[in-house]
């Protein structure tokens, strides 16, 4: 289900929730399917159960997950997850565009590179 890159800088918990997340956008876990339990997980990954748990509070503020005590956590119905990774991308697509700007690079020449990237 998911694995972790040590080689990759970030913090572990980063890790899981970027990882958790893919597999939502993907269709790999639909809406309303259960996730495994913190210790689950924790247990299946051998990392500490605090950093799950730290993965799943973050994904459940920004809306793509549900917890429901005593049951466990849920996918969140709404497509948070996809909005929230649209956001991510918008995010990263503005500090783009400003570091093309400062080399003077046009507008109208960032939209022919994207139009090239689509071919």
């Amino acid at each position: 289900m998911i694995t972790i890159n040590y080689s990759d800088a970030r913090p572990i918990y980063e890790k899981v929730k970027d990882s958790l997340r893919q597999l939502m956008l993907s269709g790999v876990l639909p809406p309303d399917s259960r996730l495994p339990s913190v210790r689950e997980l924790a247990m299946q990954l051998s990392i500490n159960p605090n950093t799950i748990q730290r993965a799943y509070r973050e994904l459940e503020q920004e809306g793509s997950i549900v917890s429901v005590p005593g049951k466990g956590s849920f996918v969140a119905a709404g497509g948070a997850a996809r909005a929230a990774k649209e956001a991510e991308l918008r995010e990263k697509l503005a500090a783009l565009v400003q570091e093309f700007d400062a080399l003077g690079v046009s507008r109208e020449a960032l939209v022919s590179m994207i139009k090239e990237e689509e071919r």
